[in-house]
């Protein structure tokens, strides 16, 4: 006889969660379903090397990146192609039939999260005069790749050249 109890031990927990930090290997692609709805497609290159028998080896990944709404339209805006990202989604893989008749798969990211990552992360800056552009809450940006333009003062984090700009910051009172 099975209880309740031996249906739930048989059921396991599923996660979809991916990953991701590449590079662009492309601009990206920003299109508008008939509903007006932002998607962007970004191809993200991630590359794992080793060395065997004294000789460096390489393996780059390529891997199909599905963004959508106003994430789409800020990595359409401000992502180009060699850029580092940070991907963070669940896989999704999508069918359909060729003009032969042959069933064709592609497994493809659905991003929850871009995040804009510095091409020299952590390396010190020619000026620390930069600008933030608005973001919808979800998007997560580096500050520190958008230049500023000739924006108000007010967006400036410092006109003083330091390794860490929120040490701008410091003078705050709490």
């Amino acid at each position: 006889m099975s209880s309740s109890l031996d249906r739930e031990e048989k059921q396991m927990a599923s996660l979809n969660k991916i990953m991701i930090i590449g590079n662009l290997g492309q601009d990206p692609e920003l299109r508008y379903t008939s509903n007006q709805k932002a998607v962007a497609t970004l191809n993200v290159a991630t590359t794992e090397s080793w060395v065997r028998d004294g000789q460096k080896q390489e393996h780059t990944e390529w891997h199909r990146i599905i963004v959508w709404d106003k994430q789409a339209e800020n990595c359409a805006k401000y992502l180009s192609k060699g850029r580092p990202v940070y991907v963070e989604g669940r896989l999704q893989t999508r069918t359909w039939d060729d003009k032969n008749g042959q069933k064709r798969y592609s497994t493809e990211v659905i991003a929850s999260t871009v995040q804009f990552l510095s091409a020299s992360t952590g390396a010190k800056s020619a000026t620390n005069n930069y600008a933030t552009p608005e973001f919808s809450s979800a998007q997560q940006v580096d500050t520190n790749y958008f230049p500023q333009a000739k924006a108000t003062p007010s967006y400036s984090v410092s006109q003083q050249q330091n390794d860490n700009p929120m040490d701008a910051l410091d003078d705050i009172p709490f």
